[in-house]
């Protein structure tokens, strides 16, 4: 058996390919551009069994010459991060509709299951929680940027429905919530490295917004775990399903909680949305999974405390910076 994973050298991706590698035999082909991920992420595997190919999930041939003859397609590989949709949307988009159909249009000539990786952006502004994957989506006007990477993902599930039921081809989405862990930094908005790298150099906490509102945040190795196991999952097939951990938390508190886990002397500011992503950036109030589908179909479903969530990140980033200190 072969696999091929899109956006494998990528925080999500590359810890996809360490379950992969942990819990089966199968070789693993990754296709990334490394535009947002980094090789870093796979330094650590020395394994004949993986493979990496360099390429743009924008390029059709080299898609489809990437998944000649793999069984199983993980396609993780997105534009992502708050900062990158509202800087680059057309690449944003492009890379996410673009990247999908070519995905989908190989696995279909290879036959291959297909996991797609989707996101919590696509429930928008919805106030009915937890999110049900049958509830109804609440997006804001087409001229916000963010608005346009929530139906493009949206689009992307479509695209891989309308496959599986028009061409039989085994598809499977992952709605994922905040997905958090060792390897992901903070570049493209992600907000625990940020904070934790922040307090770490007793910088003050950059809190956007007035803090109030809510977000439920997953470990990547659950994330990963629920992530394999679906697409072995016979009745995922033709599915979606939320991906994440149940326990919301401002982010005021999230920002509290890294202070004392990381005993810094850091403060809090606040600075408005408008004058971090401009005056037509609109934030969600609240995103929380409903998870019962996920723990009914695989027996388990995401539970790592975010306390936990916060050591393992902190450890690594404490890690990471001792060759600087030394």
């Amino acid at each position: 058996m072969t696999v091929l994973v899109t956006g494998g050298g990528g925080f999500i991706g590359s810890h996809l390919v360490d379950h992969i590698l942990a819990n089966t035999s199968e070789e693993i082909r990754i296709f990334d551009n490394f535009s947002t991920g980094e090789p870093s992420n796979l330094a650590h595997i020395d394994s004949d069994r993986v493979v990496v190919e360099r390429g743009d999930i924008r390029d059709a041939e080299a898609v489809t010459s990437a998944a000649t003859g793999v069984d199983t397609i993980y396609h993780l590989a997105a534009a992502v991060g708050v900062q990158k949709v509202v800087d680059e949307p057309l690449d944003a988009l492009k890379t996410n509709l673009e990247g999908t159909e070519n995905v989908l249009e190989a696995a279909l000539s290879e036959d291959a299951s297909v996991f797609i990786a989707s996101s919590s952006e696509v429930y928008g502004k919805g106030e009915s929680l937890p999110f049900s994957e049958d509830g109804d989506r609440v997006l804001g006007p087409v001229n916000v940027p963010r608005w346009g990477y929530a139906s493009a993902k949206a689009v992307d599930e479509f695209l891989g429905l309308a496959y599986h039921d028009q061409h039989g081809l085994p598809v499977t989405v992952g709605r994922y919530f905040n997905i958090v862990g060792p390897r992901q930094v903070g570049e493209y908005g992600m907000v625990i490295p940020t904070f934790v790298e922040q307090a770490l150099a007793s910088e003050p906490l950059t809190v956007y917004g007035d803090g109030t509102q809510q977000r439920s945040f997953t470990h990547v190795t659950d994330a990963t775990r629920a992530t394999h196991e679906l697409l072995e999952a016979d009745e995922a097939d033709g599915e979606i399903f939320n991906i994440g951990a149940p326990e919301p938390t401002t982010i005021n508190d999230l920002a509290e909680r890294v202070i004392e886990h990381t005993d810094s002397d850091s403060e809090i500011t606040h600075v408005p949305f408008a004058e971090a992503y401009g005056e037509d950036f609109e934030e969600p109030d609240q995103r929380e999974p409903d998870i019962t589908k996920l723990r009914e179909t695989l027996g388990w479903a995401p539970e790592t405390c975010l306390d936990q969530i916060l050591e393992d990140v902190i450890e690594e980033k404490r890690q990471s910076a001792l060759p600087e200190a030394n």
